[in-house]
């Protein structure tokens, strides 16, 4: 912590920026107390993948590859991060980062920075069964997997790819090579995978996945998000209590996203992210580099910072700092989903970076 008191962040609803002046504080500090020490770092807007509720079946114009950052540029804006602003944990995210060339390279050249952050990945996990031993060895701590249904005919129906079995090849992979502990985030659509709640569920307890529920956010590419339509984190809870004991986890949550609740007594646990319906805004710990370069305060940001240029404009490593110090001074007090304003960013979840 910098121990600079700004105070505790507002109800959302305001969008002006801080009107006080940001302190001389090192770290990534906003208005409103939170410090982010957690970078999320988009490698590709590709996917192999089309998930309904991202894209549409025929995919997206992806980013050029001029604008794509190249692995020297990730890794000074990383070693800024973690050397300058304070940063200790980075994930890596898409898109589908497994799409980025030699991307076990660029993992032991993260893990190679000093100081060492913790490192971690969200991914689909086509193409990660093979793949998991070699991460671990160039020093990946753990890694994120999505799964919407272990039902082939499901999963289908919802990536639309027959690629069931090359995910779950990839989960047992990954928690035999020790990049633990596995998690696991589904989405519940309504009619759709909702009935298989409990299926999810008891796969991860029989396998020691540990898995996490996400309230699905409007952040498709088609702007087709319908909030009628959500799942919400409280009926997911009833959907698992048809056949679990969920009970408060002891555990404290902090920054964590996930709401967790011990099954039938523990010691297993179960996540909900109730992103929308009970936003964890307050609390939030992250900052945002997509693969062309953009600095991101929040995931439903409406502007984001470009650092890209000024890396190829040959900008000194103490100017790019300031400039990210900056943009997440300006953060604003809550992603305002709830609020009768709110505008859904023009980017998508597979431009931005999960």
């Amino acid at each position: 912590m910098t121990g600079v008191d700004l105070g505790i962040p507002r109800v959302p609803g305001t969008r002006t920026a801080p009107d006080q002046p940001r302190p001389d504080d090192p770290a990534l500090i906003d208005s409103f107390g939170r410090v982010a020490t957690d970078l999320r770092v988009s490698l590709t807007d590709k996917c192999n993948l089309r998930c309904t509720y991202c894209m549409p079946a025929e995919g997206l114009d992806w980013m050029p590859g001029e604008d794509v950052l190249t692995d020297d540029e990730l890794i000074r804006l990383m070693d800024i991060a973690v050397r300058l602003l304070g940063v200790t944990d980075i994930r890596l995210t898409g898109g589908e980062p497994l799409l980025r060339p030699r991307l076990e390279d660029l993992v032991a050249r993260i893990t190679s920075l000093r100081p060492r952050p913790r490192l971690s990945m969200t991914t689909n996990g086509i193409g990660l069964a093979r793949r998991a031993p070699a991460f671990a060895e160039a020093g990946l701590d753990r890694i994120n997997v999505s799964l919407d249904s272990v039902n082939p005919e499901t999963f289908a129906r919802i990536t639309r790819r027959d690629r069931l079995s090359h995910v779950l090849a990839a989960l047992a992979a990954a928690h035999e090579a020790g990049l633990t502990p596995v998690k696991i985030n589904a989405v519940l659509l309504r009619g759709i995978n909702d009935h298989e709640a409990t299926d999810l569920l008891r796969f991860a307890l029989e396998n020691d996945y540990h898995l996490r529920f996400i309230e699905q956010m409007p952040l498709d590419a088609q702007h087709g998000w319908n909030r009628a339509e959500m799942i919400t984190a409280d009926e997911i809870l009833d959907l698992l209590g048809a056949e679990f004991t969920l009970t408060p986890s002891p555990v404290e949550r902090g920054g964590a996203p996930a709401e967790r609740w011990l099954v039938d007594g523990g010691p297993h646990e179960v996540g909900v992210i109730p992103s929308v319906t009970r936003p964890f805004c307050a609390a939030c710990e992250r900052t945002r580099l997509t693969a062309d370069g953009a600095i991101r305060s929040c995931l439903f940001s409406t502007t984001e910072t470009d650092v890209r240029g000024l890396l190829r404009r040959g900008a000194d490593d103490e100017e790019i700092a300031d400039t990210w110090r900056d943009a997440m001074w300006g953060k604003l007090a809550g992603h305002e989903i709830n609020e009768a304003g709110f505008a859904q960013p023009i980017r998508p979840m597979s431009a931005i970076g999960g």
